[in-house]
């Protein structure tokens, strides 16, 4: 590999643009020309060995460059980070340049043996890595510290002098891509294989979930629409329903885990080996030295990160659960108004309101939850966490137990101490439903709507400039840096949990509940593919083995399905049937009820 390093060429007669960096407006020259030589310089030299070409517009050249490489620093780059191919005896190993020829669609002239989204990666992990050797600061910026062993790129963002990194758009894949994928309305699979070659491992794999939670979600539909239409009244009579949907929320959840393993063997991140993580980009502290590495980073006491967590973030976590009560026994205040104005009044304008205090909760439980997520954020980067995955680990966690709390502590409350299983029903109802439609427009139509609106203001304005350069690449970069970042699964996941916990926690008074979460996650497949592919730049691939959030995400999902578990035995003993079993002893109706969880 050493010797493949010191041979190979930067020079690349046929460029083929792959990344794209934004510098601020006013970078100094200096800066731009130390930058742009680090990342073209050898790898022995301290440099990335990478392609680099300024974007050259009707003004001249601006502060965008554009990144490629040449194919044999692709390849041992793939080495470098470990990339997972099949191999002709279908056998699954990680790519090694010295034994390229035994793995399947192999040929020295063949370069679409590593797909776009794969090459991307490889630069993004190459520019990451570009370590400070003897500077003292970024030339022309003396206040942007560097010391030996810092990530250069990192240090350029947080001093504000480089605005961002993003991969292009392939713009002929993403057609045939978005074709296939949600270009015509069809019943059939999604073609994964294709989203995974084009977007990477973690986004493929949420498709997977999405599409694999909505068959799942049909059987409780099918039993649901006749369990709904024939004991409509009867809250009582659901005891069956109860049943099959403890065992629904457990079994979904094994089978699962099978399909995700075939999933990430066949895309090779199963085998993938976890990679020595280096500090996130916001931890700070006073410069020492890592006893492991033995490089000089940012040393922060974790006695003062403990302080922090359990002074601050948990008092202030418990403050926000203890107001998101208190809105809600407003809510049920509200309730007895709308209940009792019915009464009175007995109109048709009356019997409409009584939802309207549900929809009216509802819609201020969204509001909270995205409020409270920014404040999350905040709190859990103040804590100074030094590594990404413990960052993500606690911020998860905090965002779970109040979103948690936030939308199903008013259904436990009716159901365990009201007992009311008709409001339960209604407010199960307008919870779900009007959450669905919030998240569809707040999610998908608004940013669509206001990216078209953007591209066509970018596509007049360069028709109407009379110029030689290549206004499509020009008109491309221009049109994608100005797109929104997608900031990652956990969002699309945290929708898909609370989701189902409607189902699985009480969908036995509401047999419907199922059916609009098939219908929701119907259109949901398409919005987001629509997404993915119109409204936000592409994200970089993230080919690895515990594909990011997701380990977190299904813990939660775990931990909701034994929640469902005990939630729906509890109502089974509560029925009138089975507590007509025990008219002697409660005492045994407790036991068994237990026994059966």
């Amino acid at each position: 590999l050493v010797e493949s390093w010191s041979f190979l060429d930067t020079a690349e007669s046929d460029f083929r643009p792959l990344v794209v960096i934004e510098l601020a407006k006013g970078t100094k020259g200096e800066t731009i020309e130390w930058f742009t030589k680090r990342i073209v310089d050898k790898k022995a030299d301290g440099g990335a060995q990478l392609l680099i070409k300024p974007l050259v517009t009707e003004n001249g050249v601006e502060n965008i460059y554009l990144v490629g490489a040449s194919h044999l620093r692709l390849l041992l780059g793939a080495e470098t980070v470990g990339l997972v191919k099949e191999c002709s005896d279908n056998s699954m190993r990680t790519f090694t340049y010295s034994s390229r020829k035994t793995f399947k669609h192999f040929a020295d002239d063949n370069h679409s043996f590593l797909t776009m989204a794969e090459c991307q990666y490889i630069i993004k992990h190459e520019l990451e890595n570009l370590r400070a050797k003897d500077e003292k600061m970024i030339p022309g910026y003396p206040q942007a510290k560097l010391y030996p062993g810092k990530s250069i790129v990192r240090r350029l963002l947080t001093s504000g002098i480089l605005v961002q990194i993003f991969p292009l758009h392939d713009r002929e894949e993403l057609k045939k891509l978005s074709h296939s994928w949600y270009g015509r309305v069809k019943v059939g699979y999604q073609p994964l294989d294709d989203i995974r070659c084009y977007f990477g491992e973690t986004i493929a794999l949420y498709f997977g979930f999405l599409e694999y939670f909505t068959f799942a979600l049909i059987p409780m539909a099918v039993i649901g629409i006749p369990y709904y239409v024939f004991a409509w009244e009867d809250y009582d009579k659901y005891v069956m329903f109860a049943t099959f949907n403890l065992l629904w929320s457990t079994v979904i959840l094994e089978v699962w885990k099978r399909i995700c393993a075939i999933l990430t063997y066949r895309w090779g991140t199963l085998l993938m080996k976890r990679q020595f993580e280096e500090p996130r980009p916001g931890f700070h502290g006073v410069l020492g030295i890592n006893p492991v590495t033995g490089r000089e980073e940012p040393v922060y006491s974790s006695i003062k990160r403990q302080l922090r967590i359990y002074l601050v973030s948990l008092p202030f976590v418990c403050l926000c659960l203890y107001f998101s009560l208190y809105v809600m026994m407003i809510y049920f205040d509200l309730e007895q108004w709308a209940l009792d104005y019915h009464k009175e009044n007995e109109s048709d304008f009356s019997s409409l309101m009584l939802y309207v205090p549900s929809i009216i909760y509802a819609v201020v439980i969204e509001v909270m939850n995205r409020i409270y997520r920014y404040a999350a954020e905040f709190l859990t980067s103040w804590e100074n966490h030094r590594l990404e995955s413990s960052y993500q680990n606690h911020l998860i966690l905090k965002v779970l137990v109040f979103n948690f709390l936030n939308c199903f502590a008013s259904l436990f409350y009716i159901a365990f101490v009201l007992f009311d299983m008709k409001l339960l029903r209604q407010s199960l109802a307008t919870l779900l439903i009007t959450s669905q439609i919030l998240n569809q427009f707040a999610e998908s139509l608004l940013p669509y709507w206001l990216q078209k609106r953007y591209n066509r203001r970018i596509k007049k304005r360069m028709c109407s400039k009379k110029t030689d350069v290549d206004l499509s690449l020009a008109e491309q970069v221009n049109m994608e840096k100005e797109m929104g970042t997608y900031l990652g699964t956990f969002d699309d996941y945290l929708e898909l949990f609370l989701q189902f916990g409607y189902v699985s926690l009480f969908s036995c008074v509401y047999p419907l509940a199922a059916v609009f979460a098939v219908l929701n996650n119907i259109t949901e497949i398409y919005s987001d593919a629509l997404k993915m592919c119109r409204v936000y730049k592409r994200p970089f691939a993230e080919p690895t083995a515990n594909i990011g959030v997701w380990q977190i995400i299904f813990l939660a999902f775990e931990t909701m399905s034994v929640i469902s578990v005990v939630t729906n035995c509890i109502l089974i003993g509560m029925s009138p049937e089975v507590d007509a079993l025990f008219p002697d002893s409660k005492m045994d109706l407790v036991l068994t009820v237990a026994l059966v969880e």
